[in-house]
């Protein structure tokens, strides 16, 4: 702001526009020299990238960009995750998190524009006798008056522009938690209900095998009342049915709290919730492809560690710029009257402007330790961010390897089911031709049954991989669901851009 020249009423000839202009000028000047600021600018740390990823499949498709729990086949579980990302609280909470970052930015940001305000009093005095011994008029005086004033600091060194470059990079790195959030929680969703759908098929196979051991188990009751078994072959019968029972109500319990923790996703107190499709009928989505670089740009938490090196970096020129004086222009006018009626008619014009230089001389250090600890929070910031990227590849790289061994892995645990279910089948021929003891049919039992259960899990496993994979390499799907949140933020970019200018 120009100080005095938005004070209408201002007279005082040709001597008071000289000085104006020359304020004018000064305040000119001024607004050339803040757009240099002291303090380092920012650039991005060189970062050792890997080239490629060393278990990325040559058969990744392009994908990474797209709503890849779609591609499971299974309308409840985008249902769910529209659902959590419309009603969750953590959220709510994140996006109320980036609201206040922007308020802050735009608090910063005023500083750069003067400061107005107005000042309004009213008084009523009485002076006495003593004080006045031969007045000829009342003792008792009003007094009223208005005031607008203004100030405006110049920012010549820059110490506003980078608090404002702070703010800035504070709202940026809030907004990426944000996207980190809904990254999780769609990871979170998605991962909940396939174990919900294991469980499911975990019980069933439990309550077939308990049926069908409960069958044998009668059995070989009535053979034993008819002295057709002994009593060892009805202690084993035994013993395999209670096998079986005592996992029923374990799987039970882990159904119940896997979908209580899929209601606390959505925002839901705990319930039901609706089933789809089997693990098995699902469509195993497609390996996403990307590279190490674009790793950078696309994990909220590695964009989240980025802005938070930027802010400390800004920090370090606010921290610089106390060494420096501070300039400030300030200015008021208004008038004054013993007469409320006479205050905007016939009132005492009051105006006055000028200007303050305010710089340290000495102060024990402390401006100096200031900028040391602004220095040494940007190197732990850039530690950070150096070791958040690392972390970021070792994710991807393991969400790879994952994928690929449980593939694998579920491969061979459904051949061995496959072999075990023939190894009980001819067990129990053997048995009712009397070629082999119970025990034979028993042992094969014993196997199988643990057996179907690995497999059921085995299978959500392998979806689940492909759930870390896309959580890993981060992508447009995150802005794509950002779109499906009910809580509006303001637009991060459009503010960052306009932050310093």
């Amino acid at each position: 702001m120009r100080a005095g020249s938005r004070r209408p009423g201002w007279r005082g000839g040709r001597g008071l526009r000289v000085k104006r202009t020359r304020i004018l000028a000064i305040g000119s000047a001024a607004i050339a020299l803040a757009a240099c600021a002291v303090g380092p600018d920012y650039r991005r740390p060189v970062l050792d990238v890997p080239p490629a990823y060393e278990f990325m499949p040559k058969g990744a498709a392009d994908t990474v960009n797209t709503e890849w729990w779609k591609q499971f086949g299974d309308p409840v579980l985008d249902q769910l995750i529209a659902e959590a990302l419309g009603n969750n609280r953590t959220v709510k909470q994140a996006a109320a998190s980036v609201q206040q970052a922007a308020a802050v930015l735009t608090e910063a940001k005023s500083q750069f524009y003067p400061q107005a305000g107005y000042d309004g009093s009213a008084a009523r005095e009485r002076i006495t006798a003593d004080a006045v011994p031969r007045a000829s008029t009342s003792r008792t005086f009003s007094s009223y008056s208005v005031i607008a004033s203004a100030s405006w600091e110049i920012d010549l060194w820059g110490r506003i522009r980078r608090q404002t470059e702070v703010a800035q990079a504070d709202l940026l790195a809030t907004d990426e938690a944000r996207r980190g959030v809904i990254l999780s929680l769609v990871g979170q969703v998605a991962n909940n209900y396939l174990t919900l759908r294991s469980l499911d098929e975990q019980l069933d196979v439990s309550r077939k095998t308990l049926a069908t051991y409960e069958e044998a188990l009668k059995l070989f009751q009535l053979q034993f009342k008819y002295g057709f078994a002994s009593l060892m072959s009805v202690a084993q019968a035994q013993s395999q049915y209670q096998t079986a029972a005592a996992q029923i109500p374990l799987i039970e319990q882990q159904i119940v709290t896997t979908e209580n923790a899929i209601c606390v996703l959505l925002g839901r107190n705990p319930g039901r919730i609706d089933r789809g499709k089997a693990v098995a009928d699902m469509t195993l989505p497609a390996t996403p492809e990307g590279l190490p670089s674009q790793l950078l740009e696309r994990r909220p938490d590695v964009m989240q560690a980025e802005q938070q090196l930027v802010a400390a970096n800004a920090q370090i020129g606010a921290a610089k710029a106390l060494y420096f004086p501070t300039i400030s222009l300030t200015g008021a006018l208004g008038s004054s009257s013993s007469d409320l009626s006479d205050l905007m008619k016939n009132p005492t014009r009051i105006w006055n402007y000028g200007g303050s230089l305010v710089g340290p001389l000495f102060t024990g250090g402390a401006v100096t330790a200031q900028v040391r600890q602004a220095e040494a929070a940007e190197q732990s910031a850039l530690y950070g961010y150096e070791q958040t990227v690392q972390s970021a590849f070792a994710d991807v790289e393991n969400a790879l390897i994952a994928q690929q061994k449980t593939v694998q892995k579920l491969a061979a645990q459904k051949a061995l089911v496959d072999a075990l279910s023939e190894y009980s089948r001819l067990a129990r021929l053997q048995y009712r031709g009397g070629y082999v003891p119970y025990s034979t049919v028993l042992q094969a039992d014993q196997q199988l049954f643990p057996a179907q259960l690995t497999l059921a899990q085995d299978r959500a496993q392998v979806f689940g991989a492909a759930v870390s994979v896309y959580q890993a390499l981060g992508g447009g799907w995150v802005t794509l669901a950002d779109g499906m949140t009910t809580e509006k933020t303001p637009s991060r970019r459009a503010d960052a851009a306009q932050a310093v200018q």
